[in-house]
């Protein structure tokens, strides 16, 4: 199959079962116009981490890597009106734009936007004991993704959720031997999760606009 087809699928998916709204479709101009890259998750991409919130009935949610907000407002919307999501976002301009991105979704009451380095932002959190968080979905710098999920399993709880994107890397996930970075650090998050004794985790290849992709899952066991 070709990339042609794989974006027809998902555009016929995305029309069906997970269309754009006024906000959402605003989020992505926003973006666009303040040049951030277009790498926010595909709409049904989007909506499938807004059924798995909703699936485990999230009342909190943890976001690493907020890039403009597209995925914060599908996150945000599986929330109750008491809820809350917080992403960290390591450039101050998009998460500006997120920020921005939220407000005009209506969903700034419940999503919080904090910027800086994720590993400096994430101790402050725990020291705010700000968790547990029902569902955390990360999607920032791959070679940090280790680190990531240690955090996410300090800032979760028994039965908790988490999501790594990302994690096929077009196929090179495989390379034992490659000197990306992002490939390393996701190989060394695949083996963590197979591994750590409080994690039951399983990963999935997509094909779609997004290209040759996929995600890990991971459910908190203790």
């Amino acid at each position: 199959m070709s990339q042609e087809q794989w974006n027809a699928v998902d555009r016929y998916f995305t029309d069906q079962l997970a269309p754009a709204d006024e906000a959402l479709s605003a989020a992505l101009a926003a973006s666009d116009a303040a040049g951030l890259p277009a790498i926010n998750v595909a709409p049904n991409q989007g909506k499938l981490l807004h059924l798995l919130a909703r699936i485990q009935g999230a009342r909190t949610v943890l976001e690493i890597g907020t890039l403009g907000g597209y995925s914060s407002i599908w996150l945000a919307r599986a929330l109750p009106e008491d809820g809350k999501l917080i992403s960290l976002e390591y450039d101050p301009a998009h998460a500006e734009v997120a920020r921005a991105n939220l407000a005009h979704a209506g969903l700034d009451r419940i999503a919080e936007v904090r910027t800086g380095a994720a590993l400096e932002t994430l101790p402050v959190l725990a020291a705010e004991d700000a968790g547990p968080f029902d569902l955390v979905f990360i999607d920032a710098d791959k070679q940090n993704n280790p680190h990531y999920v240690e955090w996410a399993l300090k800032l979760t709880r028994p039965g908790s959720v988490i999501i790594v994107d990302n994690v096929v890397r077009n196929g090179a996930v495989t390379d034992a031997d490659s000197t990306d970075a992002s490939v390393q650090g996701t190989r060394r998050v695949i083996e963590l999760m197979a591994e750590h004794p409080r994690l039951s985790a399983t990963a999935v290849q997509t094909v779609g606009s997004k290209g040759y992709d996929g995600f890990a899952l991971a459910r908190v066991l203790a």
